[in-house]
């Protein structure tokens, strides 16, 4: 192939990635100017936790407010914040705190090309691909724009599974213990952020040991991951011991000030909610909808890549439901692109001894099962979510990006109508989360929160 039809490509794709990065921030940017005030999963409630850290700075009890509970690194680091700038009124605020959250939602997608560039040097548009599908995710896009934890708590655990991916797919010994002090430092502030952050920590222990198992490096390499987790639970573990202490739980769960949660759908969970995929996923996808109610990973689905819970776009609106049919019909692909790749990724974990796989592939196992065991233990709808998902986004995009590739590669009608598929998906997305351009969303405009 000649060498300038190598170059034109290669910047043509840097052309590309420019542009869709500038598409994402100003959508991001647009959002968290115009996104009504304290909207959002528990935005109202954390919003409270917040200004209550900017008075006092002293931990309130678990059952002081809604969002008390909750570890409170991402609280303390906003009211720091707000103390710095101390804006003229709440609007700015709550404006500057999601432009940051957006900025670590950024970080993310800068993550999953940080991952494919090490380990597919040669592969740019794979990388740029990679970066898109975070930056383009609808549930990426639409909880940027709020005040939450969750896009942090993801960008922390991004930044110790890459760690630990790049180690792994190289020559490198497993783990060293400036390297694990170095992890345990970030995977303890995630799990500072949220009790999800734990499960960073346990991947890359369990992917470390494994790997040092198959190497017969074993011996050397337990002492520095049990360091590791030492480090994480020190720098992340005394909230929970503070709890278990003052108030005999690690975590708590069905407080008074949640009870209003308790009165909601479905109210118990059975082995069918796991294997029911109804129709209603693209006929009419909303939580609420009695089929969803019922179906943990449609509910899911439809949140991922879509608004099931209309905290973004209007509710009982036909023309958004038409579009949501379209997303989620198209997003099929992506969706099943990631579950080959996942699956290639369990086949590589298992035969090398070298590989990035094998973190990416504990996330995604710890993850899934710890999610199976939260909707379990906590049935109702508004706990079926994409966003407790949002940890994934790495492996998402790494499994993603390597099978589309792989398909966008071949030659003849599969290629073209794959490209016509994603382009259309792409659009529709970009104009249906960028807030109240093309949907109207005025059915919780001037209201002063949700509870979920």
């Amino acid at each position: 192939m000649p060498s300038f039809w190598i170059r034109d490509r290669r910047r043509a794709t840097w052309i590309a990635a420019f542009v869709a990065l500038g598409i994402a921030i100003a959508m991001r940017v647009h959002n968290a100017i115009h996104y009504t005030l304290l909207w959002g999963f528990d935005a109202k409630y954390n919003w409270q936790y917040i200004q209550r850290l900017t008075l006092s700075w002293k931990l309130p009890p678990p059952d002081a407010g809604w969002s008390t509970a909750h570890p409170p690194l991402f609280y303390y680091a906003s009211a720091a914040i707000l103390r710095l700038i101390d804006g003229p009124n709440r609007e700015i605020e709550i404006v500057v705190l999601r432009l940051l959250v957006s900025i670590a939602g950024l970080v993310i997608a800068a993550l999953a090309v940080a991952l494919v560039r090490r380990t597919h040097p040669d592969d740019l548009p794979r990388a740029v691909l990679a970066g898109g599908l975070v930056l383009f995710l609808p549930v990426h896009i639409y909880m940027s724009a709020m005040v939450t934890e969750e896009i942090v708590v993801a960008m922390l655990m991004s930044i110790v599974l890459l760690g630990a991916a790049i180690r792994l797919a190289s020559d490198a010994s497993p783990v060293t213990v400036r390297h694990a002090t170095w992890m345990g430092i970030v995977g303890g502030l995630a799990l500072l952020t949220k009790l999800t952050g734990v499960l960073a920590l346990l991947a890359v222990a369990s992917a470390y040991t494994w790997v040092a198992f198959r190497r017969g490096e074993l011996r050397r390499a337990l002492p520095p991951v049990v360091w590791m987790l030492v480090v994480g639970a020190v720098v992340g573990g005394w909230f929970y011991v503070r709890n278990w202490i003052e108030y005999g739980y690690l975590y708590p769960h069905g407080l008074a000030t949640h009870k209003i949660m308790f009165t909601m759908p479905p109210g118990e969970r059975s082995f069918l909610d796991y294997v029911r995929i109804p129709l209603a996923i693209w006929t009419d996808p909303q939580a609420v909808n009695p089929d969803l109610l019922r179906s943990i990973w449609g509910s899911t689905y439809v949140s991922i890549w879509f608004d099931g819970h209309r905290v973004f776009l209007p509710r009982n609106t036909a023309a958004v439901t038409h579009v949501g049919t379209l997303i989620l019909a198209l997003a099929v692909i992506p969706t099943v692109a990631f579950g080959r790749g996942l699956v290639r990724g369990v086949k590589r974990a298992l035969a090398t001894q070298r590989s990035a796989d094998v973190v990416l592939v504990a996330l995604v196992g710890l993850t899934l099962a710890g999610y199976v065991a939260f909707t379990w233990r906590n049935p109702w709808f508004v706990t079926s979510k994409g966003s407790f998902l949002l940890c994934l986004a790495l492996p998402f995009a790494y499994y993603t990006s390597g099978e589309l590739v792989r398909w966008l590669r071949r030659p003849g009608w599969v290629r073209v109508g794959l490209i016509v598929a994603l382009s259309v998906l792409l659009t529709a997305i970009v104009a249906t989360f960028t807030f109240s351009e093309v949907f109207w969303n005025n059915h919780h405009m001037n209201k002063p929160g949700v509870l979920w």
